[in-house]
């Protein structure tokens, strides 16, 4: 809005300015618009609206009294509309799809999420003493975990179409509990179980504090302080933060990754536009097709003996029998709490662990907010995303009592995935949750989609996690960006976010220990952990600063974009918050959002 004490000095441009909803009113003025134009200086030039400005540039143009305004009529030079709700989405929260696509689409999830559900196991069992049958053991187990988490979230939680599943957040306190040294035994299978039960004591210690934030409510009056701007950092760094698992990942088996991520971009953002019959499948199965083209590609190169004579680390990224998870996976298993014994507890271990949940805390908050804008979603109501938040931590609950070997946390894979369908359905999710349950009691037939060759997933990740990170710059639709002060938070913020978290990840890369290295490894853990992650850094930074700098000047709060959430900030204040968010079976009545 322009300065007002600069319209005070002129009333001319002040009357002006009152009239900007009828801008062919300008004639009835006294002051000729050249001249206007010519008293119009940079600073107000830059804040009065473009409509405005247009139609005073072209009646000094010379178009002949009321030919001005017809010409303005047909220019219409003004921003695109802020959305609250992101259109063009073919199937939001509560219109699922038909049944045999909601089936397929469920699949078509839980293909997506296997990759991290299999990467963590299978760089950490070994380094425990597990051997292929452990690590079969441990995905079963994940992928249950992952689909009763799931349920909970979407019936109980945020009702958002969020998947829950593990998290590369936890593996570094993970592998400080491996190499502690405490659990060595001559027996591998021993060990394995032994360093497992301290995992799974640590979990259970660390749940507390999401479910204390959740269910109590402090996580809600920490997400009422949150503006777009301050989320912008938050959730586009939670997704470009991870370009490590992306393109990296498809370097190392470039003739199986790079095909499957240049079929996929073609498949769904070109042919499904240039076939009309076809825009549903293209758009909405592109990832089945996809994959199921290029592991079929890959496994004739892996039958043809194209990698007998290629190094370990090759074959291991490329062929297609190299998982050891279809002849170790038991036909029929189900996966039950304590299965590796009772769970023992280390006060040091256990609170690293509390702060690498912490840290998955806000990165979850920044998921949350990515799956309600592709599913065409309100804003979150901070009491409904503190109630998913506390159903995350007990989450993180089963994870400890199951011996998942990692925590608990919104899928950024598969909030990428609602982006690229456009489906945003609540009962696809659901679904995708059965098929989770299912494969994990079957174990061979499960095994199976988990020896998808890592390359393909990581091409996977090159789009999924771009469209998190896009759906963080969406936000500043909400924004004032012709303020320095919002290109300061933005520009500090999200550049620290990056170098900070680089500094750390690189220390640890060349020294073999992190940039904190004391005797005590649960205390170096507490401080790497956390400026390890891109979006805790950027988060951290983005929330204090907005919340800081000139928090009392009358303006800040409209360039910060807290006008359009401030609806949204009480459950009650917006009608469509009972659409999305409200408990099944009237649950309402008993545990009603604040």
């Amino acid at each position: 809005m322009p300065n007002s004490s600069f319209f005070y000095q002129n009333h001319n441009l002040l009357a002006l300015y009152k009239h900007s909803h009828n801008p062919t009113s300008i004639s009835r003025y006294f002051i000729t618009p050249l001249t206007l134009l010519n008293h119009l200086s940079c600073r107000l030039r830059s804040n009065i609206p473009i409509i405005i400005y247009q139609e005073i540039k072209d009646m000094a143009g010379g178009n002949g009294g009321g030919g001005g305004g017809a010409k303005a009529d047909e220019l219409v030079l003004a921003p695109h509309p802020a959305r609250d709700q992101l259109p063009n989405v073919s199937f939001c929260i509560t219109s699922p799809p038909p049944w045999h696509e909601a089936i397929l689409l469920g699949f078509q999830h839980y293909i997506v999420m296997l990759g991290t559900t299999v990467i963590i196991p299978t760089a950490l069992v070994p380094q425990m003493g597990g051997g292929n049958e452990e690590k079969a053991q441990v995905i079963q187990t994940l992928l249950f975990v992952a689909g009763i988490n799931t349920l909970l979230q979407t019936m109980f939680g945020t009702r958002l179409p969020a998947v829950i599943g593990s998290s590369y957040t936890y593996v570094a306190p993970t592998i400080s509990i491996i190499l502690s040294g405490r659990w060595n035994d001559p027996d591998p299978i021993a060990r394995f179980k032994k360093t497992m039960r301290a995992i799974q004591g640590a979990l259970i210690i660390a749940s507390t504090i999401q479910i204390i934030l959740g269910f109590s409510g402090l996580w809600r009056n920490v997400a009422r302080f949150l503006s777009p701007l301050s989320a912008v950092p938050l959730v586009a760094l939670a997704g470009f933060g991870l370009y490590e698992f992306g393109f990296p990942g498809v370097a190392r088996c470039v003739e199986i990754g790079l095909p499957q991520l240049m079929l996929l971009v073609i498949l769904s953002q070109y042919v499904s536009r240039l076939i009309h019959a076809g825009r549903n499948i293209f758009g909405r199965f592109g990832v089945l097709i996809s994959v199921a083209i290029v592991w079929v590609y890959a496994h004739i190169l892996t039958v043809s003996g194209a990698y007998n004579h290629t190094s370990l680390r090759t074959q291991a990224s490329c062929r297609t029998d190299r998982a050891g998870l279809i002849h170790a996976a038991p036909w029929i298993r189900a996966p039950y709490p304590f299965q590796w014994g009772a769970p023992s507890f280390n006060a040091g271990e256990a609170f690293a662990m509390m702060m690498a949940a912490f840290v998955a805390l806000v990165e979850s908050t920044g998921g949350f907010m990515v799956v309600s804008r592709y599913a065409s979603a309100t804003p979150l109501p901070p009491s409904v995303l503190s109630r998913g938040v506390g159903w995350q931590g007990i989450g993180i609950l089963l994870s400890g009592l199951f011996g998942t070997i990692s925590g608990s946390s919104v899928s950024f894979e598969n909030a990428g995935l609602l982006a690229l369908t456009r489906v945003g359905s609540r009962r696809v999710v659901q679904i995708s949750a059965g098929f989770m349950i299912f494969f994990s009691v079957l174990g061979k037939f499960g095994a199976v989609f988990a020896s998808i060759p890592p390359p393909i997933v990581a091409a996977l990740y090159c789009i999924f996690f771009a469209y998190v990170g896009a759906a963080g710059l969406s936000f500043l639709q909400f924004c004032n960006l012709n303020t320095f002060r919002t290109k300061f938070i933005l520009g500090f913020s999200i550049f620290l976010g990056l170098s900070v978290p680089q500094y750390f990840n690189e220390y640890e890369a060349i020294n073999g220990f992190g940039a904190v290295h004391t005797s005590a490894r649960w205390f170096n853990n507490i401080v790497n952990v956390p400026f390890s992650s891109e979006a805790f850094v950027a988060a951290i930074l983005a929330y204090f600063l907005d919340n800081t700098l000139h928090y009392k000047d009358s303006s800040v709060r409209r360039d910060r974009g807290k006008d359009w959430w401030d609806k949204f900030h009480s459950y009650q204040t917006d009608t469509r918050s009972e659409e999305f968010y409200s408990l099944p079976f009237k649950l309402n009545r008993y545990f009603p959002s604040v």
